[in-house]
């Protein structure tokens, strides 16, 4: 089941171009794990300092492998000294894919 995952962020001022630099790095390292599919980083238009990455993956499981891989943990953490608040996660998958989950059922 293709899980799409939304990671809300909002930096300090003046943090915007680090913050961007590290998620690029991150998506980078993403590329190279099972179940990466694509990944966009959209800015607000309103407040540079909000960001929203999507990521598509393959399933949940490999979401949730790489979001407790070691070396994202590190970069998350160095990440999360660069926001003004923490960051918000959120999954959501196809509706037809639920609607034949609970077919199934």
């Amino acid at each position: 089941m293709v899980v799409k995952v939304l990671m809300k962020r909002r930096f300090k001022e003046g943090n915007e171009k680090e913050g961007h630099a590290l998620i690029s790095k991150m998506r980078t390292r993403a590329m190279d794990r099972r179940g990466y599919i694509s990944g966009e980083t959209l800015i607000n238009n309103d407040d540079i300092r909000k960001t929203m990455v999507i990521g598509t993956w393959e399933s949940m499981e490999d979401w949730l492998n790489w979001k407790e891989d070691p070396r994202r943990k590190e970069s998350e953490a160095r990440l999360e000294k660069l926001l003004a608040e923490p960051s918000e996660y959120e999954t959501y998958s196809y509706r037809y894919r639920l609607e034949r989950m609970m077919a199934a059922k």
